[in-house]
């Protein structure tokens, strides 16, 4: 039987948790900032070779069955009149910037989950409520319909008409082309299922009232979280689509299906009970280049690794941490790969550090065949020490030298100080935007 703490109703409480999704952002950036762009199938990817994945298709592109992860060229099988485009971080910049902005005028309660979405909490018992920043709009916050003032002395007004505003205001402040999803619901979960059922430019909610019927017209890999393998667990044990999901007991979840506490966390989720507003600790840090040169030499290959340690290290600090681990992998153009990692009795966090530890395994690298791509990794991770004054000198030493560069960098732009074995791979490695937690991004926004 399940436990009687997890027998739980389905949640009635108010839908006040708020889901904003930029569509196909890097798209219909390029769209917005190139007029002869928009209505044309567009792809963006990170470097412009034959091999290069897309990382965001347009709506257009998307009708011809454009994915991401897809090579351009199979990618242009689909869509023979395809555009594709490299990167631009400055515009992507820009528009998160904006986007920020503008959910920040409605309540100091936000939370940036990519760079493209992010949650508004306007339930009262958080942060509180705010007014717009000054020039935005006049929308006070307020609980779902409710006709009341708030704290702020501003007249009430429900999330379906904030959402539509934000909407607005993202057309009036960002441009006309641009276009997002909104989902409302009582927990994150349920407001990113409910931002994903009317793409492009929908709005809907999900909350007691509709919940049975949202998830009748779903397949379960449709909710976040479900994937093939996750699928083939629930399939297992009789559960094929969304509704039989909402009906299995805990019990079942937690035993037979993810054999682990997860279970009780989907079965709370499902009916509207917050389980995610959490953040996960970082287990790794790490980046990885694929090399454009089919046959690169030994100091092409140097010079991008001293590159990736140089970047690997800074994430490392802007984070907070110091490592113990360092893994090093390679990919060859056999197919074949590699990969050695070791772990450390003392941590480190420097550039100088990552490097030397990078290198003493890259060293060990089998010779019979030519490098495709590469990757550094830094594991083991515990907060930093670099606050910390020690005992030894030349600890300290090492620490200043860091913070003093960090400093230079900040000011004066990205690799001001650098290796000069590097040098001709920071034009060469570009800077990807990073998917998932924005925190990297943060610092990419502060260097900009």
């Amino acid at each position: 039987m399940p436990h009687p703490k997890l027998e739980l109703p389905i949640n009635k409480a108010e839908p006040l948790t708020m889901h904003i999704d930029l569509n196909s952002c890097f798209a219909t950036v390029e769209q917005q900032a190139r007029p002869l762009l928009r209505g044309k199938p567009l792809a963006i990817t990170n470097r412009l070779t034959k091999n290069a994945c897309v990382v965001a298709a347009s709506y257009e592109a998307k009708v011809f069955g454009v994915k991401v992860g897809m090579t351009f060229s199979d990618a242009k099988v689909l869509a023979p009149n395809l555009i594709m485009l490299e990167t631009d971080p400055p515009k992507y910049h820009w528009v998160y910037q904006l986007l920020v902005n503008i959910m920040q005028s409605y309540s100091p309660n936000v939370i940036m989950k990519s760079i493209d979405e992010g949650i508004i909490n306007f339930n009262p018992s958080g942060t509180g409520f705010s007014r717009p920043a000054s020039g935005g709009s006049s929308t006070g916050l307020t609980p779902w319909n409710s006709q009341s003032e708030n704290s702020t002395g501003v007249k009430a007004q429900s999330l379906i008409d904030i959402g539509y505003e934000i909407k607005r205001r993202l057309r009036d402040e960002v441009g006309c082309w641009m276009r997002c999803n909104i989902g409302i619901a009582p927990n994150r979960f349920l407001a990113k299922t409910a931002a994903s059922l009317h793409k492009p430019d929908g709005l809907d909610i999900i909350d007691h009232r509709n919940l049975h019927k949202t998830l009748s017209s779903l397949k379960l890999i449709d909710l976040t979280g479900i994937a093939e393998r996750n699928e083939a667990r629930l399939n297992a044990c009789g559960i094929y689509t969304p509704l039989q999901f909402l009906d299995a007991p805990a019990d079942v979840l937690r035993r037979h299906v993810f054999k682990s506490v997860c279970g009780e966390d989907w079965y709370q989720r499902l009916r509207g009970y917050e389980v995610d507003d959490f953040e996960s600790s970082v287990k790794t840090v790490g980046r990885q280049y694929v090399l454009d040169d089919m046959q690169p030499s030994e100091e092409t290959l140097r010079s991008r690794l001293a590159y990736l340690c140089e970047t690997t290290a800074m994430k490392l600090r802007y984070k907070g941490l110091c490592a113990r681990g360092i893994m090093i992998y390679l990919l060859y153009a056999s197919g074949d790969s590699w990969y050695e990692r070791r772990m450390f009795k003392s941590t480190f966090f420097s550039n100088a550090e990552v490097h030397r530890r990078a290198t003493l395994l890259f060293n060990r690298r089998p010779r019979n065949g030519f490098v495709r791509m590469i990757a550094v990794s830094c594991y083991g991770l515990e907060p930093s020490n670099i606050s910390q004054v020690s005992l030894l000198d030349e600890v300290n030493k090492e620490i200043w030298l860091t913070q003093a560069i960090d400093e230079i960098n900040s000011q004066f732009g990205e690799f001001t100080v650098t290796y000069a074995s590097s040098l001709n791979a920071k034009d060469v490695v570009k800077q990807k935007i990073p998917f998932g937690s924005t925190r990297y991004f943060e610092l990419l926004l502060n260097r900009a």
